[in-house]
């Protein structure tokens, strides 16, 4: 197995970003959030999700210079529209206005439409720890889950991240998917030819399985919980909460609609909004009580 520094996983990405049309900031800021993740252990989202993004580029779905404007807003609020940029890109600058909303009013929140896969939602959550805020990020994503006794896909892993800033240990991360698993971790057990534990996916009729192939052929991951009886019908409800804040509020599509992450296959008919969405938001500790004691 060959191995890589962090520096050396860095450059690679931003030679790519810069190859297909990002300029070099924003290249630099995409580079960051994929090896963020590699670092962390979470391979999933990390730089070999490269190809991901050349063949969405490739396919005409990712604006690599977008313009990214508020189209919306109010004092603490606002709705950006990420002009279908790279999520590793529009979502940093989102969370940056966000926390500078909430040195002045003590909170900021954005909801973004038009935007795409954003890596790790733990990331942009984290941005907000320097500032003593504690920071929030979540997405909606491809459809792959099923309601609990459903058939039919509807929602993505959608997931939910916090960041909690701390004085003598390190910050409190949660980056949670809202599905069982991560569609990148079947991904990477199919690389390694490894066998998935009974629970993360269903086979298109709705029944449980562990062929990997059958993703391929309208398989389905299950949503956090797995069963009913260990509360998916929770975990669906958590992953409807993502999609209407990071959807419906923000203009973005969602639900069934969300584009896919793969070039292949079509994206749907009579969408109801533009691309992915995002909500971000950060929050000033001392709006609540002294940051010190807080962390400590």
């Amino acid at each position: 197995m060959q191995l890589f520094t962090k520096d050396e996983l860095k450059k690679l990405a931003v030679n790519v970003f810069t190859a297909m049309g990002c300029d070099r900031q924003d290249s630099e800021t995409a580079a960051d959030v994929l090896v963020s993740a590699d670092i962390r252990g979470i391979d999933s989202h990390g730089v070999s999700r490269l190809s991901g993004y050349v063949s969405l580029w490739k396919a005409g779905r990712i604006n690599m210079s977008p313009k990214v404007e508020i189209i919306r807003e109010r004092k603490s609020t606002f709705t950006i529209n990420g002009d279908g940029g790279l999520g590793l890109i529009v979502a940093p600058k989102a969370m940056n206005i966000a926390i500078e909303r909430a040195k002045i009013y003590g909170s900021g929140w954005g909801a973004i439409s038009n935007s795409n896969h954003f890596g790790i939602a733990g990331y942009h959550a984290m941005m907000a720890l320097p500032h003593d805020m504690i920071g929030m990020a979540m997405t909606n994503a491809t459809p792959f889950i099923p309601p609990t006794h459903s058939k039919q896909a509807m929602l993505g892993t959608n997931p939910i991240a916090y960041a909690f800033p701390t004085l003598k240990q390190k910050p409190l991360v949660i980056d949670l998917a809202t599905a069982s698993v991560a569609r990148g971790k079947i991904e990477i057990a199919k690389r390694e030819n490894k066998e998935i534990p009974l629970g993360w996916m269903v086979d298109k009729d709705g029944n449980p399985s562990q062929n990997i192939d059958e993703l391929l052929d309208g398989g389905m991951l299950t949503p956090l919980g797995s069963l009913e009886e260990l509360g998916s019908h929770k975990g669906y409800a958590l992953g409807s909460l993502v999609d209407i804040l990071t959807g419906v509020l923000s203009g973005a599509n969602y639900g069934k609609w969300v584009p896919p992450f793969v070039p292949f296959l079509p994206l749907l008919p009579d969408l109801p909004g533009k691309g992915l969405g995002h909500f971000v938001g950060a929050m000033e500790i001392e709006g609540f009580r002294p940051a010190s004691e807080f962390k400590d």
